[in-house]
């Protein structure tokens, strides 16, 4: 017989999501990267800025971690997220830029604690690389030779977005992509 409902896990993680016409527009992009360089593998989940990374949790216990965001999220101000052109993780990984700011540096620390507080959830985080907001556009499935040509012309094409952020999305893995389970307001 399967496993008991009770014991089912699923893949989560937590990010930003983007208002329209940006998350749109990034979308086309990674649209464009898939059909001019191969790489598909960013259209498994909606436009983002990471702030946990996937983990896996009991599907009978999501709202453990929805309470969880809530808290983490309690009287945080709205944000200001602002795109300035591309940038990359040499040799596969083609980014929309995110600007650095305090206040999303702290969002993403609170997120980040709560979750090791209340769920024992210990975030690798990339082996403790420094939080490096982006929005990703080609992802590791892009050839390395492929990077090489595709990354100049980003490198070069601006792109320029700003937009006020008040809500942390629970995203959950579908078996086949990233789907929204839960839009925390703060």
């Amino acid at each position: 017989m399967g496993e008991p409902t009770t014991k089912i896990q699923r893949l989560y993680f937590v990010a930003l999501i983007p208002p329209e016409p940006i998350k749109s527009e990034v979308w086309q992009m990674k649209e464009e990267v898939k059909s001019k360089y191969g790489s598909k593998a960013a259209l498994k989940s909606p436009a983002h800025i990471t702030l946990h990374m996937p983990f896996t949790f009991r599907v009978d216990r999501e709202d453990q971690i929805i309470h969880c965001l809530q808290e983490a999220v309690t009287g945080t101000p709205s944000i200001r997220i602002k795109h300035d052109g591309f940038g990359c993780f040499e040799p596969r990984v083609i980014y929309v830029n995110v600007e650095k700011t305090a206040p999303l540096e702290n969002l993403k620390k609170n997120v980040v604690k709560q979750m090791r507080l209340n769920l024992k959830l210990q975030n690798a985080d990339y082996k403790n690389l420094p939080f490096h907001p982006h929005m990703t556009i080609a992802f590791r499935d892009l050839k390395k030779a492929t990077f090489q040509e595709a990354w100049p012309e980003y490198r070069q094409r601006s792109y320029e977005a700003n937009w006020e952020c008040g809500t942390v999305c629970l995203l959950k893995h579908t078996g086949k992509d990233w789907a929204v389970l839960e839009e925390v307001v703060f």
